[in-house]
């Protein structure tokens, strides 16, 4: 498997300071609109250059980047050195120390001046015998913040009124995939597992929603609790073809509402406010965007469609209706016949059934107004890798490279790609390493380069693929059992005990039922191989899969600082 090591490139965002990265985001702003002309005035070019403060052949330079590039945000990326293929202006140490002390002595409520910001840098990057940056840098990265969050740090939410909108209406959307809105619910009915028929519990439900057409573009049927990876799952689910997916289920319906949307609009809940999210949607020019607090009618379609698709759930067998009332007697553990698989089928079939029937506010139905949409505007941009695409969203840690490879949470992961760097290890900074919660028989590490993400499997290829949920409850296991010293070994094997008792019991206890369940349902193994969000499976602590197929090269977005 190391010889055939996958390889993903990565376009620097993971590497890339936030200056420059908010820099690139208001570039992208202003060539978007112009790279998308058939002809471009000089008029228009010389206002997008007064804009951007560049000349006007930088302005006709960026449009034919945009157009060349692969519709990434980072494709229109500044600051890149002439001197080093893949370096920044200021070294990686200067950045973190301009960072650290703009953030500590600009944005406060003490409103020091720039130049006395400056001073501190100088300072501070003489003691570190570190470059001093010119004065012109550091008011560029400081000009280049956020003016929103400039002004909430130094002077109060007051002090930012006049530079957010009122609110009051909801917006009106106008065409496809314009907005996408995603949010969970518990599903009001009982699965059962898959080989004893006994009742395991309620899943979520994790749906997107395009608020032009309220049509459904993406679903995530899960046993685990609502996180962020969940939210990647749904997203990763609508903006690629459904095609393959509803095969696997054994659907034979139309469900062609797929693409990326223009703008997210979410709830305030922490899941949706996770950096690897902001900067996941950031990367491939998806607006991130909330719902104003105290006004819960913006998020209301997507509400409103869950709602529908819970009364129509009420009507199969194991339901748990809305609340114990409705309920009444009625037992909803032994008539509960569905497995999870099967209940995801019955929602896609429901989902096709919903698209073709009249939608009250539209006047039409919801297949019928998509038709238009993609009429009016054209067939929406698919991906095409989509777990290159999942990757973007992942969760993120650091760690320092040993001669053994990697340690992470107790467990240990190395391949051959990463002996080149074992001998310089100690001048290497911590590796920025992507990994899916979901499997974490393999990690994904950026090379020092920031180029390229490498595919890590365990050291030990003969342990089992588990999740993070699964590792963390043996690790709770063993502390509570008094042991302090934990290593690779006596982990796996609490692994390997906790899913004997499960195997034992699962016939008695609903909650090992539903263990063994989650298990079963992870996207490895399901399907021997990456995971993929096609596969519209668990979110974030998902289950544990026997994997042994690599996942695809991928493109990662990535961030600065970024904690797990």
């Amino acid at each position: 498997m190391d010889a055939e090591s996958v390889h993903i490139a990565e376009p620097g965002t993971l590497t890339m300071p936030d200056a420059l990265w908010d820099r690139t985001m208001r570039v992208s702003a202003v060539i978007a609109p112009l790279a998308a002309r058939a002809i471009v005035g000089r008029a228009a070019v010389d206002a997008a250059a007064l804009s951007l403060g560049v000349s006007r052949r930088q302005v006709y330079l960026l449009i034919k980047r945009h157009r060349t590039g692969s519709g990434l945000l980072t494709d229109l990326a500044p600051g890149r050195s002439s001197h080093g293929k893949g370096t920044w202006r200021l070294t990686a140490a200067v950045e973190d120390l301009v960072r650290e002390v703009v953030r500590k002595q600009f944005l406060t409520r003490q409103k020091r001046t720039q130049a006395a910001v400056y001073r501190d840098i100088a300072g501070a990057c003489r003691m570190g015998h570190l470059p001093v940056p010119a004065r012109n840098t550091v008011t560029r990265r400081i000009r280049a913040l956020n003016p929103v969050e400039v002004g909430r740090r130094r002077g109060g939410p007051d002090a930012v009124r006049s530079l957010q909108a009122a609110g009051g209406d909801v917006p009106v959307i106008g065409t496809i995939l314009e907005q996408v809105q995603i949010d969970h619910t518990v599903i009001d009915v009982i699965v059962v597992d898959e080989r004893e028929r006994q009742p395991v519990g309620r899943p979520y439900l994790t749906v997107a929603i395009d608020v032009c057409s309220r049509t459904l573009v993406g679903m995530v049927v899960t046993l685990e609790a609502p996180s962020a990876v969940s939210v990647g799952l749904c997203l990763a689910h609508a903006a690629t073809d459904k095609r393959p997916w509803l095969e696997s289920l054994g659907v034979d319906a139309p469900w062609p509402m797929s693409g990326k949307p223009r703008q997210l609009y979410l709830d305030n809940a922490s899941e949706f406010k996770s950096e690897a999210l902001r900067r996941g949607c950031e990367q491939h020019g998806i607006e991130l965007a909330y719902r104003p607090p105290g006004r819960p009618h913006y998020g209301g379609i997507v509400e409103r469609v869950i709602g529908t698709a819970m009364q129509q759930v009420h009507e199969l067998p194991g339901t748990t209706f809305s609340n114990p009332v409705e309920r009444g007697r009625y037992d909803s553990d032994r008539m509960a016949m569905l497995t999870l698989h099967e209940l995801e089928k019955w929602l896609a079939l429901a989902v096709a059934s919903y698209h073709g029937s009249i939608h009250s506010t539209l006047g039409q139905t919801p297949a019928g107004r998509w038709a238009e949409g993609v009429a009016a505007t054209g067939l929406p941009a698919v991906v095409t890798n989509p777990t290159a695409f999942l990757i973007d969203f992942l969760p993120v840690v650091r760690r320092t490279l040993t001669r053994t490879g990697f340690v992470i949470d107790h467990v240990h992961y190395f391949a051959n790609a990463l002996k080149p760097w074992i001998s310089r290890r100690d001048t290497l900074p911590p590796f920025l390493i992507r990994r899916d919660p979901r499997d974490l028989s393999r990690i994904w590490v950026l090379d020092p380069d920031g180029h390229l993400y490498i595919e890590v499997p365990y050291r030990t290829m003969a342990n089992p693929v588990v999740s993070l949920w699964e590792h963390q409850r043996a690790l709770a296991r063993l502390h509570e059992r008094g042991i302090a010293q934990v290593d690779e070994e006596v982990l796996f094997r609490m692994i390997g005990q906790m899913r004997d008792i499960a195997s034992t019991a699962s016939k008695t206890t609903k909650r090992m039922r539903r263990d063994t369940e989650r298990r079963r349902t992870t996207p490895a193994v399901t399907k021997s191989g990456a995971p993929s969000p096609d596969a519209v499976l668990p979110p974030e602590p998902s289950d544990d899969p026997p994997s042994d197929a690599p996942s695809p090269g991928i493109a990662v977005a990535g961030f600065d600082e970024i904690e797990q």
